[in-house]
């Protein structure tokens, strides 16, 4: 009886173990991409000021 007692204390102790070892293994998740770098931002600021231009060129002439 004893020794049942004594195996299953040991195994609760190892599973502990175990999981500690598997949580700590493991990497970390990365990091999210970002949603704008910027090139979009720089497009649109490009086609409003061909737009401006394209409409300044009509009116002149």
């Amino acid at each position: 009886m004893v020794v049942s007692k004594v195996v299953v204390f040991l195994g609760l102790i190892l599973a502990a173990l175990m999981s500690v070892a598997c949580s700590q293994s493991a990497a970390p998740a990365p990091a999210p991409a970002p949603t704008s770098d910027g090139t979009s931002i720089d497009q649109a600021v490009a086609y409003v000021l061909m737009l401006v231009a394209l409409v300044l060129t009509y009116i002149m002439h």
